[in-house]
């Protein structure tokens, strides 16, 4: 009796969820806490397909060591959860070693071996397979005719549950879609001002230093040293202030229009040259050597090591490079050091060999296991306050369009290293014209 109460729990929870939850991962946690509390087993997780790069991921997961899979893709012609995602049929696996398509590289990643397993497909109120749901391991013998008749009901409203949140969350992105095009074309128009300010400022400046020149020559020696001296670091940084200003507001106004012709559906393909990462690096420290400068952190270029030039889009490079050590600084505390390194290896086939490598590293707080596991992946979220997570996603993506690839090594209160590694040779990247 206790146990059917359970199941028709787990029933009501999931079909209150489809009517009342548009977030789609606290939802995907209530259909699997749901199931587990029913059935009893040491873990569960929701696989869901990704449409757009045909894979399986690692929505929801709960057991030993859940952080480490979460996120995790395979393909759907991989493992068990593949078979079950492409045929639509519920399987029970008593002896999951026994069966050859196990894909144990699932369980070796967190050191559980899978014995029994029930694998439930997922499907939307259209009929289609949107992923499936797997439970390991019962804790109670084997899986019973009555968890097979919750887990296809439980499994049923969940799929609908999780295709209505899908559902909301695009009629949401459309909307942010279109406000982001009005706030894009407004930034444009915002930065014209700032420009021609600060072109008419550099004219007002040269004309006024030429008058105190003048001016200078008609007073005493002694007081026109003074003033020249007092003049001298303004005649230092006003240019480079003036260019930095300048190409950051041209930078500001060409991602703008990025971002309009996006939203136009007219997506620019990566632009490839043969470019320094050394440069690259160079261009981040000038613009961000005063906002460093100011937390009372070092920037540190000394680790430089002049590899020779890749194909890169440099502007997707600069991209990457500046959020990581932008995102540094305030995680940073006064005293410390971020560094830039790079190198390179000639020899072997990337990614172990044949790359030029970049390290963005600091000595500061260090992250947490669950949030550095969920860094470069779709459901990364900046721990700062005010923060979106966007900027590790714009590092992945920006390594991405080169064929790299990127990882982080962090430890609490001793800080983070993040390594980016770009192929050094082969043919050059598509979308050079």
């Amino acid at each position: 009796m206790a146990l059917r109460e359970r199941q028709l729990e787990a029933v009501r929870t999931v079909t209150t969820a489809v009517y009342s939850s548009t977030d789609l991962h606290e939802l995907i946690k209530e259909c699997l806490d749901a199931c587990l509390s029913v059935v009893g087993c040491q873990g569960g997780s929701v696989i869901l397909h990704d449409r757009d790069s045909d894979e399986l991921v690692f929505e929801y997961v709960v057991g030993p060591k859940s952080s480490e899979l979460l996120g995790w893709r395979m393909k759907p012609d991989q493992g068990i959860a593949g078979r079950v995602f492409r045929t639509g049929e519920l399987e029970i696996s008593d002896d999951v070693q026994s069966d050859p398509e196990h894909y144990r590289a699932v369980g070796e990643r967190i050191d559980l071996p899978t014995e029994s397993m029930v694998t439930v497909p997922l499907r939307n109120a259209d009929n289609q397979i949107i992923g499936v749901m797997q439970f390991i391991n019962r804790a109670a013998g084997p899986f019973t005719a009555q968890d097979l008749d919750v887990l296809q009901i439980v499994s049923s409203h969940a799929a609908m549950a999780i295709d209505h949140a899908r559902l909301h969350q695009e009629a949401k992105l459309a909307e942010v879609t279109k406000l982001i095009g009005d706030i894009a074309h407004e930034v444009k128009n915002f930065m014209t001002p700032v420009t021609s300010g600060v072109k008419t400022l550099e004219i007002i400046f040269d004309q006024s230093m030429e008058s105190v020149a003048n001016t200078l020559q008609e007073v005493p020696p002694d007081a026109s040293q003074t003033i020249q001296e007092a003049l001298e670091s303004l005649e230092e940084f006003f240019p480079e202030a003036v260019g930095m200003v300048l190409d950051g507001a041209d930078k500001v106004t060409a991602r703008a229009r990025e971002i309009a012709d996006c939203i136009k559906g007219q997506v620019a393909e990566p632009h490839f040259e043969l470019a320094s990462v050394d440069d690259i690096a160079r261009s981040v420290a000038t613009v961000l050597k005063v906002v460093a400068d100011r937390a009372g952190v070092t920037l540190d270029l000394s680790g430089l090591g002049q590899p020779p030039k890749v194909w890169v889009d440099a502007k997707l490079i600069h991209s990457a490079i500046y959020n990581l050590v932008n995102n540094a600084i305030p995680e940073t505390p006064e005293g410390g050091r971020i560094s830039v390194a790079t190198s390179w290896v000639e020899e072997g086939s990337f990614p172990e060999g044949g790359y030029v490598q970049v390290v963005v590293a600091d000595t500061g707080r260090g992250m947490k296991e669950e949030v550095r596991s969920r860094l470069f992946t779709d459901r990364a979220v900046s721990t700062k306050p005010g923060g979106t997570g966007l900027g590790t996603r714009i590092v992945r993506r920006a390594v991405e369009a080169h064929g790299g690839t990127v990882s982080v090594a962090s430890e609490l209160d001793k800080g983070s290293e993040f390594t980016l590694r770009l192929p050094l040779e082969g043919e050059v990247p598509r979308g050079n014209g």
